[in-house]
């Protein structure tokens, strides 16, 4: 016992000295794996060599299942022909999910006036999601992954698009950001500098998650170093049942409180761990809609508690009063439920409804109290509504002009700025209002020309305003050189192209790609800026380092081919432009090029049909009009 306590003082005495030195670290925490850099991670294939029943449960949970290798045991779509076909009439798209052995395919096609126009086939590579709501998909291209554009929905045994895709089908071309990936997986191996490339990636969320890194936990025990868990907890391991209400409630909502998340600066979706405050890495906002109470997020579920009554007038509510994150919902008894809402409804205040009544539920409080709901933004999927309240009104009028603002979850004593930052995102990514962008400068003015970093916040606003003469002004007295923030640069870099100033915009493109040099839009808009300057081998050699990066990029393919076609070289032109129709049926300016490519090599049997498609896409092009009288004449 004496060897036990001399260890875990002087653990604790490194860890005091490394969190000096660390200047990462926000909140403390009394667990000696977090906020130490000699902690590591050691994998679930080792957590289960001791914990191998809490894994095999586990294993079987939503979380546990939450992202998965590509293979027909992990899919739980249905694949008959008749039911895997997709079409997406706005855009003339069809998809088809199909098996080539044990790798699944999406192949995306077009039909036009009878004949096939275009086909495009992509190997899917990853399944998100246990199967018991949806199966979403993920294609890599050299480590860079995107979302596929079709879903399977199970509980309606359908494919459809995949969320959000019905009205705007970005196609392949939904990147997998940390932000997602983070919430949908295990921490992977990020490559810093990118959106969305990775080294590698897990298969599932994982056991350190939640309990953060787990080596001194293994060191400690292989060592003889064990720690009578029932007396007390294991200081070299978190323990969420150990943690607070409010530990125990900010580790759930770093996943289950799904909104507009907004990050503190020099801060990454990396950065939380488990027992810290989540507010000390980023603030989660949701939109609140007059007397729309059934209207809910699907991931939302610590927003839905923490609007009940039940969590308002306790102090001891968590998700883990009801729910043990070891043990599938599917596994999990009625009565357990049950029984976490006994725990407080005891006999004095016990369900005043009627037994006849409760029973035509089965006498399960939640079938009553927190019935199943659609969610707004994933389509053909009911969820139990964690707002748990007494009266459940069946119909509520469509969100339309309710909007009455944006609401922080996990911290009450939130910013002007930060607060601001929310409206911007919320503005950015969901709801184009101009309204959202004067709130955002009333709040940045009420916080005082003092807070740092306020002019990166004004330029974003006046960039989405597309004022770019006021970005412009803002940013005069900053030196490209000087520019930390790669977004700060790259949208001053794009106002000077606005503006028709390339020698300007140059400097502020080449810093934000060098801050980012694995943001492929950025070295795009790089690549643009050289061709417009005429430095046109440089233009190549910004393009080709993107196609090295990811051959599938469609905007470089396009741009090269571009190049080429103007220095007479038609092999090329053909070959870089031919791939970007391929990977985007519906770029007009890519299919122009290609008939010119065409025309020039006297490939006339091959212009009329993509002019055709173009119109098809763009019936209002004059350009395409006139080159299809040219080629009838």
């Amino acid at each position: 016992m004496k060897n036990n306590i001399f260890f875990l003082l002087l653990s604790l005495i490194a860890v005091v000295l490394m969190m000096q030195c660390n200047n990462k670290q926000t909140s403390k925490s009394e667990y000696l794996n977090i906020g130490n850099p000699t902690a590591k991670y050691v994998g679930m294939d080792k957590c289960k060599t001791c914990h191998a029943d809490i894994y095999n449960t586990y294993m079987q949970t939503g979380m546990g299942q939450s992202w998965g290798l590509a293979n027909k045991q992990k899919s739980a779509a249905n694949f008959d022909p008749a039911k895997a076909h997709v079409y997406d009439a706005k855009n003339n798209l069809h998809y088809k999910p199909y098996w080539v052995g044990d790798s699944l395919h999406f192949l995306e096609y077009r039909i036009l006036d009878g004949d096939t126009v275009h086909k495009r086939d992509e190997t899917i590579h990853y399944i998100i999601g246990s199967g018991q709501h949806t199966n979403s998909h993920i294609y890599s291209s050299n480590g860079y992954l995107f979302q596929a554009p079709i879903t399977y929905y199970t509980q309606l045994g359908k494919w459809d698009m995949a969320p959000g895709y019905e009205d705007d089908n970005s196609r392949f071309n939904r990147k997998i950001e940390p932000e997602c990936i983070t919430c949908h997986n295990g921490y992977p191996d990020w490559v810093k500098g990118s959106l969305n490339k990775y080294n590698s990636v897990q298969l599932g969320i994982d056991c350190e998650r939640c309990h953060g890194p787990g080596s001194l936990h293994v060191a400690g025990n292989m060592a003889g170093n064990l720690h009578d868990t029932s007396k007390s907890k294991d200081p070299r391991i978190v323990n969420p049942r150990r943690m607070s209400i409010e530990q125990q409630n900010n580790l759930c909502q770093r996943c289950h409180l799904q909104g507009i998340a907004v990050l503190n600066d020099d801060n990454n979706f990396f950065d939380y761990q488990p027992s810290t405050t989540l507010s000390d890495n980023w603030n989660v906002f949701m939109p609140e809609y007059k007397n729309k109470k059934n209207h809910m997020i699907m991931a939302s579920h610590v927003e839905r508690m923490k609007m009940s009554k039940c969590y308002l007038s306790s102090n001891a509510m968590s998700c883990i009063t009801c729910h043990n994150p070891h043990v599938s919902v599917k596994y999990t008894a009625q009565e357990v439920f049950n029984n976490a809402c006994k725990n407080c409804h005891t006999a004095k205040n016990n369900c005043t409804e009627k037994l006849d009544v409760r029973k035509t539920n089965g006498d399960n409080c939640n079938a009553c109290h927190m019935k199943k709901n659609s969610s707004i933004d994933i389509p053909h999927v009911a969820v139990h509504d964690h707002y748990i309240r007494k009266n459940i009104n069946e119909a509520e009028p469509a969100l339309q002009d309710n909007f009455l603002g944006l609401q922080c979850y996990n911290n009450k004593h939130v910013d002007a700025i930060t607060k601001a930052r929310s409206f911007i995102e919320f503005y950015e990514r969901y709801l184009p209002n101009k309204f959202l962008l004067d709130s955002a400068l009333q709040l940045i003015d009420k916080q005082g020309q003092a807070k740092t970093y306020q002019n990166k916040d004004l330029v974003r606003i006046a960039f989405l305003k597309e004022d770019f003469a006021e970005v412009l002004v803002l940013s005069n007295k900053w030196n490209a050189k000087s520019i930390s923030d790669s977004w700060n640069a790259y949208r001053i870099g794009e106002a000077y192209l606005k503006t028709n100033n390339n020698n300007a915009a140059l400097p502020y493109l080449q810093q934000a790609s060098d801050l980012m040099p694995f943001n492929l839009d950025f070295r795009n808009k790089l690549g643009d800026c050289f061709v417009n300057l005429n430095q046109l081998e440089k233009a190549k050699q910004t393009y080709q380092f993107i196609l090295a990066e990811n051959p599938k990029n469609e905007l470089a393919n396009s741009n090269l081919g571009f190049i080429y076609l103007n220095q007479g070289d038609m092999m090329q032109a053909q070959q870089y432009i031919g791939k970007a129709v391929a990977l985007n049926p519906n770029n007009v300016q890519a299919l122009i090029n290609l008939s010119v490519c065409y025309y020039n090599q006297q490939k006339m049997n091959l212009i009329k049909p993509l002019l055709k498609e173009a119109l098809s896409i763009d019936s209002g092009n004059v350009q395409v009009k006139g080159m299809l009288k040219e080629i009838d004449n």
